[in-house]
This record gives C-alpha cells, structure tokens and sequence, in this order.
C-alpha cells in the first residue's frame, strides 16, 4: 500500500531554517545508463552508469527571502521533511544553485514564485 504525504504535514527548510509559504516541491533524478552487448548478441549482458544530475523546483506564495537573498553561485542546501501521520521521509539536497527564478501575480490571487535549482545529489531517508 503505497504512503499518500500530506502538504499539511509536511515542511521545508533551506540552510537548516524553516520556510513558510511553500506550496509544493518538486525533484529529477537522472542517471545515464549505457547497455552492453556481446558480439552476435542482440541480448543486453551488461550495463555502465554514468553521470548523475539533479533538479529541482520549489513554488512559494509570494517570495522565499531565503532565496531571494543568495547570489551568483552561492550553494545552499534544502531539505524536506515528508510526512503521513507518524511516517516521515526526509528528503536533502546537498550543494544546491539557483539556476532560474520566476514571479506571476495575476488579477485577485496572489503573488507566486518558482525557484530552479540543480544539486550535486539527492538523499531519501524513511524513518
């Protein structure tokens, strides 16, 4: 049976400290593979991973001032903390850089910003 996450539950931090306003969070993991065959063969006896890449975006109501306030290159880290109940799964990014953000505020709703982000890696835990 599969664990459903509930946004209500659920957070996010960036650099350790919590951030509020977040409404969702979103992530790619990508892992180069490369088959290999044996001569004649049309049947795969093999495989080589290669480069890895993550990518991630967060959306905030508003603006994340976290966010907002790092420049250029800065790395920084963000993490999330899953949860359905007593069942949690934390979710970390580690060296993490802005490659793209972008705001929209439309008539009679409210301000809405998107965060890019690559990572050197991803870390699931379920605890």
């Amino acid at each position: 049976m599969p664990t459903i996450f509930s946004a209500n539950e659920s957070s996010v931090m960036i650099n350790g400290e919590a951030v509020q306003g977040i409404t969702a969070i979103d992530y790619r993991y990508h892992q180069e593979r490369q088959n290999i065959y044996a001569l004649g063969s049309p049947e795969r006896i093999g495989m080589v991973s290669g480069a890895r890449s993550v990518e991630g975006q967060i959306t905030a109501a508003s603006t994340v001032a976290a966010l907002d306030g790092l420049l250029g290159d800065e790395p920084f880290q963000v993490s999330a903390q899953l949860r359905q109940g007593e069942t949690v799964m934390t979710v970390a990014f580690d060296d993490c850089q802005l490659t793209d953000k972008s705001f929209a505020l439309g008539t009679g709703g409210v301000g809405e910003s998107v965060y890019r982000f690559i990572a050197t890696r991803v870390r699931e835990e379920l605890g």
